[in-house]
């Protein structure tokens, strides 16, 4: 490929194909978590655990910000992507705590507890 036009739109194809792959990954890697804190819900409502545990959440939070900055990618956005996950998972964690398993919302495909 000479022509620098074609050659531009062969790179971003590649780049493109990449990024779908790696779409893919993230997706089916939330949902074999979600499958985990659906469990983790599961356990702590049984056991009459709270839904949330802060000083877990701290550590996540700081453990994932150390590996964002290993993989170049900014520390706040990878403690505000975990905070998301932790208000998802503590929404199901509230569900399985509820009298006689009533759910108010949806349950996305997966998700319960994200902390853990």
């Amino acid at each position: 490929m000479s022509d620098p036009t074609a050659r531009a739109a062969a790179l971003l194809k590649d780049h493109r194909d990449s990024i779908d792959r790696l779409d893919a990954i993230l997706v089916f890697t939330l949902a074999e978590r979600f499958k985990h804190t659906r469990a983790v819900g599961k356990l702590k409502a049984e056991h009459n655990l709270p839904p949330s545990d802060p000083a877990r959440e701290d550590q996540q939070i700081a453990r994932l910000q150390g590996l964002a900055k290993e993989a170049d990618l900014d520390p706040d956005f990878a403690r505000e992507f975990l905070n998301f996950i932790i208000e998802e998972v503590i929404r199901h964690h509230k569900k399985h705590s509820e009298p006689s398993g009533s759910k108010k919302h949806s349950e996305p495909s997966g998700s319960t507890d994200t902390k853990e």
